[in-house]
């Protein structure tokens, strides 16, 4: 069984691919069928000759390597015409247009400044996979352009930025999709909106647990060949000396365009590079914002980072349940630990979920109703695995010990690549069939407390949330 996109176990729905429509059908169901229209009411540009009526066209800013994740994601989603790519590295445009022209036989303009692209193409839709400190300024670049956008998380390197992106979605009345993928993922889905919300299979939420540890392997400096890369007074010109306390040299200067991430004038770190999606988690589950966070970081191996290496996190909250806590930690020194997960924690039940399903479980408590939990697995809404066996042993004592809890599964997978669902959710909204799951206003209603990590790490202190702090 496979999950539909509304996160129901309906085998016969696990299908994502968006409807024909044709252009004389989009057109009337925007103008007169407004109540069967989810979304805003959006027009498609006019059509280039020779390219279908009802096609939406759309162009690239940033074609590294994310780039090439969200490309890999939607080649298979029907209706599209790639029109254009832009990048500031040659090369990299490059690598584009060759992927394109291989897999659909045709070829795409290249630029290598945005603004010339929006004034010179006709776009339906833009994705945007710059570096952090660029997502604003292209975002907004886009939006009154007149095209929809797909942004990359997190929204911006800084809140005033992230704002600045809601206000021009409001101003513009285009889409903005913000890239926290999971939200479209049916398998977040059903597990919120089936066993959660509708089955309350947790009990009370207590705490929340989250991480992301990545190996040393995996957390190296990036590198080039130099030949390739572009030349300092273009990095000085789109800002790649930002903060800097002298004059970069040009090799400097391309260290901070490939290792962008470790710059504090360029980035939030790994806070926001990795932990940003799963604390976005948190707080689409939880149903609320945090209250209050506290947080220590170290640059404990690479010290001559800006950022810190390791990030440990506490977030306090008052949901609709009851008090609740989260704690979070992104590592970028060993991989021990089990991955990247996030796990809610309650009185009756345990889910572990993840964008990989080998790290996705679920676990009854011991005192939990047996009966209400068998009747969900003869429903199909859980599988179970495993009966709760204690680890026994020597040195065991019972009085210390509680009943092992049994282990469970989701009824089904994704047969796709985790960005995908979202991807596809973007274009249904652009086609006006569908709401966006992540606007970039409940992007930043999300992402808002993650900007005070940091400053709760340097300062040591706890950050009690205010409409200052919080708003969108």
């Amino acid at each position: 069984m496979l999950f539909s996109t509304s996160g129901k176990p309906e085998p016969s729905a696990m299908n994502f691919d968006l409807p024909k429509l044709s252009r004389r059908d989009f057109l009337t169901k925007s103008t007169l069928g407004a109540g069967l229209v989810l979304g805003a009411p959006s027009i498609l540009k006019a059509k280039a000759a020779g390219a279908p009526a009802d096609d939406i066209r759309v162009g690239f800013i940033g074609c590294g390597k994310q780039h090439e994740v969200l490309f890999n994601a939607m080649v298979n989603i029907p209706g599209i015409r790639y029109v254009a790519a832009c990048d500031i590295m040659k090369a990299r445009v490059g690598r584009t247009y060759s992927a394109i022209k291989s897999r659909f036989d045709y070829g795409i303009e290249r630029y290598l400044n945005a603004q010339e692209m929006l004034d010179k193409e006709e776009l339906d839709a833009v994705f945007v996979a710059t570096p952090d400190f660029w997502h604003a300024p292209h975002t907004i670049m886009a939006l009154e352009a007149g095209c929809h956008v797909y942004c990359e998380k997190m929204m911006s390197n800084s809140i005033e930025g992230a704002r600045s992106m809601v206000d021009a979605m409001d101003r513009t009345g285009k889409l903005c999709q913000i890239g926290h993928q999971r939200r479209s993922n049916p398998r977040y889905r059903y597990a919120l909106n089936e066993l959660i919300q509708k089955e309350n299979l947790c009990g009370q939420i207590i705490n929340v647990n989250g991480q992301w540890n990545r190996a040393l392997s995996a957390s190296q400096d990036i590198v080039s060949k130099p030949s390739i890369l572009p030349k300092a007074d273009v990095l000085r010109e789109f800002g790649f000396n930002a903060g800097a306390d002298h004059k970069l040299s040009e090799e400097e200067l391309r260290h901070r365009f490939l290792n962008w991430r470790f710059y504090t004038s360029l980035s939030g770190g790994p806070i926001s590079d990795l932990g940003a999606h799963q604390i976005d988690i948190f707080n689409w589950f939880l149903g609320a914002q945090p209250k209050s966070v506290m947080a220590s970081g170290g640059r404990s191996y690479f010290k001559d980072r800006e950022h810190f290496d390791n990030v440990m996190c506490i977030f306090d909250y008052d949901t609709p349940q009851g008090n609740a806590r989260a704690f979070y930690q992104v590592l970028t020194t060993t991989s021990s630990g089990g991955g990247y997960y996030e796990s809610f924690m309650g009185t009756e039940g345990t889910i572990n979920i993840s964008e990989r399903e080998a790290y996705t479980k679920i676990f009854k408590e011991s005192g939990a109703d047996n009966a209400k939990w068998d009747k969900l697995v003869q429903r199909g809404l859980l599988k179970k695995q495993a009966a709760g066996v204690a680890a026994g042993g020597a040195d065991a004592i019972a009085s210390y010990e509680s009943a092992p809890p049994d282990e469970y599964a989701l009824p089904g997978g994704l047969s796709k690549q985790p960005h995908t669902p979202h991807i596809e959710n973007f274009y249904a909204a652009v086609r006006g069939e569908a709401k966006l799951t992540c606007d970039a206003r409940h992007a930043l209603e999300s992402e808002a407390p993650i900007y005070w990590v940091n400053p709760a790490a340097n300062s040591k202190q706890i950050i009690n949330f205010t409409e200052e702090h919080l708003h969108t």
